[in-house]
């Protein structure tokens, strides 16, 4: 079965290219989608394109707009989003993706250690799988593609 996946959430580390990776190794047929992960790209795209701003909360707010066009685009594409929460930031914005995939009711893996439990609750009891290290999630989507693990 092929699949289209949206990776979300923390983009300092290479999560994203592990799952890819170990997706590619399994040959899987699935198709990744993921958010402009250039962190200084993706704060500055509103002022690139549409002019600076003396209010830091303007530049802010017209950065965060185009950015929500591709992470609401490609959520809404998605058979499954995996919202990776790292150890180091508050990702709001990946907070906010998988509740707007929640909302959408999409299926949906949240990727986390066990110190953001607590924090990530109700979250949890919203995904339909929730993993602590990236071969679970592949996994996950090897047995939803294949049925096989």
């Amino acid at each position: 079965m092929e699949l289209t996946v949206y990776l979300s959430g923390e983009i300092h580390t290479d999560w994203r290219d592990e799952i890819i990776k170990k997706c590619k190794n399994l040959n899987l047929t699935i198709d990744f989608l993921s958010p402009v992960t250039n962190h200084e790209l993706s704060d500055d795209v509103g002022v690139e394109i549409l002019g600076e701003e003396v209010k830091k909360f303007w530049h802010d707010h017209k950065s965060a707009k185009i950015n929500s066009i591709r992470t609401k685009n490609a959520i809404e594409r998605a058979d499954i989003i995996v919202v990776r929460f790292g150890e180091k930031y508050k990702q709001w914005n990946a907070a906010f993706d998988a509740g707007y995939a929640i909302g959408l009711s999409k299926n949906l893996i949240v990727l986390h250690n066990d110190e953001n439990q607590h924090a990530l609750k109700e979250i949890d009891a919203s995904a339909s799988a929730v993993a602590k290290n990236v071969d679970e999630v592949v996994k996950i989507l090897q047995y939803s593609s294949t049925k096989e693990i």
